[in-house]
């Protein structure tokens, strides 16, 4: 490696959430730490784009690292949201079914939420009912452990933190290669003012971006360079009143947990996210959408009102594998398994990312200890 560059400790690429909390613990550990974002603010990629949903981690297989992650990160999520004046709200989750074969699907999903330290408690259709007026279901499950929070102040918590700890975060600076080797990491920034940086700790956290740069990473294995799937899901808002409190789930489907109802915590309602695999990054939401929404949520909840139903956002889940591939775990690869000092690569990290952030950030900590 040249002399040309300038030389950093510890840098995250990326300032979504998960690069934000990543940043802030590796800060508060004595480290000096800068994160690099190629937009123009921090949070405008996926982070932005999402439910905003607590989860509280009852779909994942036991003893994964997106259930253990996501159970763990919930926990410190309400502690940090409550000590830091985050917005958020304990909400709670109903999880609906609409037919007797979905009742067993239910079945299913309490036990393993129970083998995830979770538990939700099965009701008949009317006692659901008597929870949620206007609502034809077959059963449910209750999940009060499940909220809703304030994504942008979080990540305004979590920056704060940082530049406390003396880190900073340098925007409109996207990272164009690296290159690593047993006396560091060396990256091509582009941006207003190009330059050369190296580093000795390097955590790759730059959401749909963090495969493309690994790609292309010079001195990483060919084998922990993965291929990578987009999964659009757009929302639409539910304007004016509506009688519901809690957040609602259908059964899942592939790719992920149905069309279901979230809410602000301001109270108003959105439905989503669907499932669509797309090529490329595209964010554009079809109003005519709606009528597909308003054919599922009718199933259970008939008074909708479709011309009520308003184009909102839409967000992208990074996919490790495609439609037909499965359920996929988090990867929080570290020198254990990719053999490179003072690296840390975050592939695949959709939800329940948002929920796991913190514990995430506690992981990269200790893999880079």
């Amino acid at each position: 490696m040249t002399s040309d560059f300038l030389e950093v400790d510890t840098l995250v690429i990326g300032a979504g959430v998960v690069g934000l909390a990543v940043a802030r613990t590796l800060s508060k550990s004595g480290r000096e730490v800068i994160v690099l974002e190629a937009a123009s603010r921090f949070g405008e990629g996926i982070s932005s784009r999402n439910s905003e949903v607590i989860h509280a981690g009852i779909y994942y297989p036991q003893n994964s690292l997106k259930a253990r992650l996501c159970v763990e990160g919930r926990r410190k999520l309400y502690d940090y949201c409550a000590t830091h004046k985050v917005g958020h709200r304990k909400c709670g989750k109903w999880i609906i079914a609409t037919s007797n074969a979905q009742n067993r699907l239910l079945e299913g999903i309490q036990s393993q939420a129970a083998d995830n330290g979770i538990s939700l408690t099965l009701a008949g259709g009317e006692d659901v009912a008597r929870e949620l007026p206007g609502v034809r279901v077959t059963a449910g499950l209750w999940s009060p452990e499940t909220g809703i929070l304030d994504t942008h102040g979080l990540m305004l918590a979590l920056l704060g933190e940082l530049e406390d700890a003396g880190g900073s975060l340098v925007l409109r600076s996207p990272v164009e290669s690296v290159e690593s080797a047993a006396d560091g990491h060396l990256l091509q920034v582009a941006g207003a003012t190009p330059c050369r940086i190296k580093v000795r700790n390097l955590v790759n956290a730059a959401g749909l971006g963090a495969v493309p740069l690994a790609r292309g990473w010079l001195g990483l294995p060919d084998e922990q360079r993965p291929s990578q799937w987009f999964a659009r899901g757009v929302y639409f808002s539910y304007s004016g009143r509506h009688p519901f409190n809690n957040l609602i789930y259908p059964v899942p489907e592939p790719g992920g947990l149905g069309v279901h109802l979230t809410l602000d915590l301001a109270g108003q309602a959105r439905f989503g996210p669907d499932v669509e695999w797309i090529e490329r990054e595209d964010y554009a939401v079809d109003p005519e959408r709606s009528r597909d929404f308003a054919a599922g949520i009718r199933r259970w909840w008939p008074g909708l009102e479709v011309d009520r139903l308003q184009p909102a956002y839409a967000g992208i889940r990074p996919k490790l594998k495609d439609a037909e591939g499965g359920f996929f775990d988090f990867r929080v690869d570290g020198p254990e398994e990719h053999g490179v000092p003072g690296l840390v690569n975050l592939f695949g990290i959709e939800s329940p990312g948002l929920t796991s952030c913190l514990a995430i950030a506690d992981l990269v900590k200790n893999k880079l200890a």
